[in-house]
């Protein structure tokens, strides 16, 4: 029932941005779908900058337009934004999906309020400083290949992403790879903070009812944390071992089919040479 209050409320957030009233509420919603992987208030930089103060420190019109387009603003040589791209070693920020003038005036609003307040409330999990245990890596990787379920439900990673180690077939192509992604996402905190809130729409589709929980992070960064310190590149062979299965298999059933199917013709040819033998 919650899920479902939730849902609804989410519904009515992007009905009333998309006719030009974006709400307070509206914004802290939109925040929470597509801007907590990358970004704090509060809570230091993730992959993309701290936005605490950020409207005293860029003019409104300025980041208006940076946050409509950002590819754009860098593609006409816009100093500020080339700066944006190489401190997040560069990454792009994507163009977030539906962002009306409206919505976007109603986000930095939300900026500024918060930005005021002590704690914000997007200052960000608190996620554990721990050091990562080989024991933290081994359960992260189970989590990762499935043979250790995650608390709340959510699919396993392989089923869409490939990593090192993961067997002779490598794990899904639906995803990237994350052999690199502790290294993309700048270390523990950035890769936290994303499995925390997946942004892009496929993850945060499938991970909005079944949300990893902190241990599970911990867990899970350790793992991406090991796979970056090893160095693990892919596997070539892994796409060939795909391949000459397939092929076997082929084979198999084929002989299969021969074997089971072997007298099919002689079957039919029989009974007509018999009948035209007999009338001769």
């Amino acid at each position: 029932m919650i899920r479902k209050v939730v849902s609804w409320a989410a519904a009515c957030a992007v009905a009333s941005v998309a006719v030009g009233t974006a709400t307070a509420q509206d914004a802290a919603t939109y925040f929470k779908q597509n801007c907590v992987s990358c970004h704090t208030i509060g809570g230091g930089r993730l992959t993309g900058p701290d936005l605490k103060d950020v409207t005293k420190r860029e003019q409104r019109d300025w980041l208006t337009k940076f946050i409509t387009n950002p590819q754009a603003m860098m593609d006409a040589g816009d100093a500020r934004a080339l700066a944006l791209r190489d401190e997040a070693r560069g990454v792009v920020m994507p163009p977030p999906p539906g962002a009306t003038p409206a919505l976007i005036d109603a986000l930095l609003d939300l900026i500024e309020a918060e930005s005021a307040l002590e704690a914000s409330q997007f200052k960000g999990m608190q996620l554990s400083n721990a050091p990562f245990t080989a024991a933290d890596a081994t359960r992260g990787e189970r989590f990762f290949l499935g043979t250790r379920p995650l608390k709340n439900g959510g699919p396993a990673c392989v089923s869409c992403h490939a990593t090192g180690g993961v067997g002779g077939l490598g794990g899904g192509g639906l995803g990237p790879d994350l052999r690199r992604e502790y290294e993309v996402l700048q270390g523990r905190v950035g890769m936290g903070s994303w499995l925390a809130a997946p942004a892009t729409p496929t993850m945060r589709a499938v991970f909005q009812d079944h949300p990893l929980d902190a241990s599970e992070i911990h867990a899970l960064t350790a793992y991406f944390e090991k796979q970056a310190r090893d160095g693990a590149t892919g596997d070539s062979s892994q796409r060939l071992n795909f391949a000459l299965l397939g092929l076997g298999g082929a084979v198999f059933g084929l002989a299969v089919m021969n074997f089971v199917w072997k007298d099919r013709l002689r079957g039919v040819r029989r009974p007509l040479v018999h009948g035209q033998t007999s009338r001769g």
